[in-house]
């Protein structure tokens, strides 16, 4: 993996960190070691309901076929965002976690 590769994927976790931050300090959130780990549940749960809505498993709630995908994909978005942040907090090495559990060294792409 190069530099250039590492310090992209270290900018692309601290934009989210930053974007977090910002959210936090606006709405008087302490995001304590804890906050990290919870809101990353928190966010599965809504990935899970987004799915449950779109696959007929739960209410529309009156959305459109079109939100409901676009609920699925910012729900996703979320996700990964919480992943990143809890991964920053707790310095894991994600891609040597990846290389060392999925055989293959990550490379950022501009879609998914």
């Amino acid at each position: 993996m190069s530099v250039s590769s590492i310090n992209k994927r270290r900018t692309f976790a601290d934009q989210f960190e930053t974007s977090s931050a910002a959210y936090a300090a606006a709405n008087g959130i302490e995001r304590d070691p804890d906050w990290f780990l919870l809101k990353l549940q928190e966010e599965v749960g809504e990935l899970t309901q987004a799915w449950n809505r779109l696959t007929g498993r739960g209410r529309r709630r009156d959305r459109t076929p079109e939100e409901l995908d676009r609920d699925l994909a910012d729900e996703t978005a979320d996700l990964l965002g919480h992943i990143l942040l809890f991964a920053r907090r707790n310095d894991i090495d994600l891609a040597a976690a990846i290389e060392r559990k999925w055989r293959f060294q990550p490379a950022l792409t501009s879609k998914s």
